[in-house]
């Protein structure tokens, strides 16, 4: 099963999406033959209380089930996000996101930390993600910074058994991150592919062969970036048979187990 880890659905408010409806994302999975996909919520980015999103996701998607995993946002500031967490599990999503720069928080302070924690308590990876858009695309009031390469390793060293998905990092990311980790620590991060250079800089394939395959999946990022770029970047790749079935599920499955 070929599975996104990094899809939303609903508006986004810095700029104008023509569809962002769960109908539209399963039309343009199929497009690109992605048979699941892990939904978040693009309003709850910026809502002071993610809640009221989250409740939305679970209604736009409950006739998608089969196609579309939904991804609570979690506000790690707020009073009751323990129960927020709790509710996720119960509603089997299989992750929650965070978004510490969006949300006004230190992204290695006590909130996130205590988040990871948690979370990994829960048997619930954490999303985080490193941009939405490039800073040279960006709204004039989107002013949330990147998240940067010291706090995700504070944030991979919080919990012996955390378990955080990376998406929309660049190449000099995972290396400033994935370097830096012991080899257990690195272990417990998995990158998705969706904002790595392919052919012809080859970023990615440089990542596959330093970084190791087994650290990898698929994300496209939709609606905001286009799957073919993701599918593309694995097609010209050539890869083996094994390591295109890793990037595209494998490897998230046994990240999970």
């Amino acid at each position: 099963m070929i599975v996104d880890v990094s899809a939303f659905i609903g508006p986004y408010p810095y700029r104008h999406l023509a569809d962002p409806s769960p109908e539209r994302l399963i039309q343009d999975l199929d497009r690109v033959g992605i048979d699941r996909a892990w939904v978040g919520h693009l309003p709850s980015v910026i809502y002071r209380d993610p809640r009221p999103g989250t409740a939305e996701l679970l209604r736009l998607l409950d006739r998608h089930r089969d196609r579309l995993d939904p991804i609570p946002t979690i506000h790690p500031s707020l009073p009751g996000w323990e129960e927020d967490l709790r509710q996720a599990g119960l509603v089997g999503a299989p992750a929650v996101r965070a978004y510490p720069s969006h949300q006004g928080l230190d992204p290695a302070g006590a909130e996130m930390r205590a988040l990871i924690a948690a979370a990994a308590d829960a048997r619930l990876p954490v999303v985080v993600t490193v941009k939405l858009e490039d800073l040279r695309q960006r709204h004039p009031l989107d002013l949330a910074p990147d998240l940067p390469g010291a706090a995700l390793r504070r944030l991979a060293r919080e919990h012996p058994e955390s378990r955080m998905l990376v998406t929309h990092a660049d190449r000099s990311l995972v290396e400033e991150v994935h370097f830096g980790l012991t080899p257990a620590e690195a272990a417990r991060v998995l990158w998705d592919i969706s904002w790595i250079w392919g052919p012809p800089e080859g970023h990615l394939g440089l990542l596959l062969e330093t970084v190791g395959v087994a650290r990898f999946t698929l994300g496209t990022g939709l609606p905001l970036r286009l799957p073919e770029g993701a599918m593309a970047k694995l097609d010209l790749l050539g890869l083996a048979a094994a390591d295109r079935a890793a990037l595209t599920g494998g490897n998230l499955q046994r990240w999970r187990e």
